[in-house]
């Protein structure tokens, strides 16, 4: 932790205190990111992936890659600010603080960490698709006032499903959705949600679709939970919840 807080003072040139607070980082000394998919799979290496979906030649494994990462996430000009998914993963504070490179370096960092921020969808050897999943303890939806806690149980969260424009409309989110799944359980996560919107038979921009859809987290199992007075792009979220044990 302690390299973690140094690293943070230094790219935004301040002191960010609220860093030694934030659990996500706990786990986020240096560590064996596992052995690279383009060396093939290590047979120690631990169960939780890859994932091969029947029917599907989609293969979602943890993003332990940062260079895979930032293909989905990452902006064209490596000077701009864009989300790189972490605006729902750490304190306010610290997301709006972090400009720039610095948001691409802060993930690097969580991409060599146990567990990794979420998981990545390949086609082949290209990253296509992203989802963010973590225990909601260490995201901001452990203190979001508009969706419900419904119990004490320690589950994870899966916020955000991403795939690469020219990969839609092939599945692709939905073995990310599966993977994700997967991954959490893997961890030991009793129960995952997700808060997807209830869109309906309604349009969705797609800029605001990374929250996922009602329909698709039905497909994958989840059941709903819950109404949220969360909005977004115009159209309510909904609590949905898979149980995993």
């Amino acid at each position: 932790m302690a390299h973690m807080v140094a690293w943070v003072n230094t790219e935004l040139t301040k002191n960010v205190s609220e860093i030694g607070r934030l659990r996500l980082l706990r786990a986020a000394a240096p560590c064996s990111a596992g052995p690279s998919r383009r060396r093939g799979r290590d047979p120690a290496a631990p169960p939780h992936g890859p994932w091969h979906r029947e029917g599907m030649s989609i293969e979602v494994r943890p993003a332990t890659e940062f260079e895979d990462v930032r293909a989905v996430l990452g902006p064209k000009s490596p000077t701009a600010n864009v989300c790189w998914c972490l605006s729902y993963r750490i304190p306010s504070k610290l997301n709006n603080a972090l400009r720039g490179p610095a948001r691409g370096a802060l993930v690097a960092e969580l991409c060599r960490a146990d567990p990794p921020p979420g998981v990545l969808a390949y086609d082949g050897d290209e990253p296509v698709g992203w989802a963010a999943v973590a225990p909601r303890a260490d995201t901001s939806f452990a203190r979001n006032r508009k969706i419900p806690h419904l119990d004490d149980l320690p589950v994870w969260s899966l916020w955000c499903v991403r795939v690469r424009p020219g990969h839609r409309k092939q599945g692709v989110s939905h073995a990310l959705i599966a993977g994700a799944v997967d991954f959490a359980r893997a961890h030991g996560a009793p129960v995952i949600e997700a808060y997807p919107l209830d869109n309906g038979d309604a349009r969705v921009d797609l800029t605001m679709a990374y929250a996922g859809l009602r329909k698709n987290f039905e497909r994958a199992g989840f059941t709903w939970a819950a109404a949220t007075t969360s909005v977004l792009a115009g159209h309510p979220r909904v609590l949905m919840r898979r149980d995993l044990r």
